[in-house]
C-alpha cells in the first residue's frame, strides 16, 4: 500500500476476476483509515463512473465508501432524500497503487434499504461468471463465509450500518471537498 493523506482524491477501479477493468470512478477522498484494522472510508459525490463498454454516467448522491483490507466485500453508504441505502458488493479486499484503490469484483451484491431489510442480487450473474471465470473453489467458499458474515453486521447494525454513521462522514467529506476545492 502506497502512502496514503486523508482528504486527498483517489480513484477506483473495479475488476473482475479475468483481470479486466469492470469500473472505474474518478474521485474518492480519503475521510479515515486505520492500517491495524483494514479499514479505509472515503467519500464522493456526483462521481464519473466509466463502465468497461465505455458508457459514463455519474452518481446522483453523497455516498461513503467503506474499504477494507481483510473482508471480501466492501460497502457504499448513499446518502438519499428518503433516507439512507447500502449498497455491498462481494469483493476481493482492496489494493493501493498508483493513486488508485483496486479490487476485483465477485458479482454478489446486498442491497439494504432505510429500514434495514436487505436483498441479495445478481446470484445469476455469479454463478455465470463462476463458471465462465473458472473461480477457484477457495473463492467460492470465501465469498459463501464472507457473505454470511456481511449479512449478520447488516442484521446487528454495525457501525457501517449504523444510520448516525454515513451522516458523520458525508460531513467529513463536505469538509474535505471545500479544503481541496480551496487549493
Amino acid at each position: 500500500m502506497e502512502n496514503l493523506k486523508v482528504g486527498r482524491k483517489y480513484n477506483i477501479h473495479s475488476y473482475k476476476h479475468n483481470g479486466k477493468i469492470y469500473k472505474a470512478w474518478n474521485e474518492a477522498v480519503l475521510l479515515e483509515y486505520d492500517k491495524n484494522v483494514g479499514i479505509y472510508i472515503f467519500g464522493n459525490d456526483h462521481t464519473e463512473v466509466t463502465e468497461a463498454d465505455g458508457r459514463v454516467w455519474h452518481t446522483k448522491e453523497p455516498a461513503v465508501l467503506f474499504f477494507f483490507t481483510n473482508h471480501w466485500y466492501n460497502i457504499i453508504g448513499q446518502y438519499k432524500k428518503k433516507g439512507i441505502y447500502y449498497y455491498c458488493n462481494l469483493a476481493s479486499p482492496i489494493i493501493i497503487e498508483e493513486n488508485t484503490i483496486k479490487y476485483i469484483d465477485y458479482d454478489l451484491d446486498v442491497k439494504v434499504f432505510p429500514g434495514g431489510s436487505f436483498k441479495i442480487v445478481d446470484r445469476g450473474e455469479y454463478k455465470y461468471h463462476k463458471k465462465k471465470m473458472n473461480y477457484p473453489p477457495e473463492v467460492d467458499q470465501i465469498i459463501k463465509e464472507e457473505l454470511s458474515d456481511l449479512i449478520a453486521k447488516i442484521r446487528a447494525k454495525s457501525l457501517y450500518f449504523n444510520h448516525e454513521t454515513i451522516p458523520k462522514y458525508v460531513e467529513k467529506y463536505e469538509y474535505y471537498k471545500k479544503e481541496i476545492s480551496a487549493c
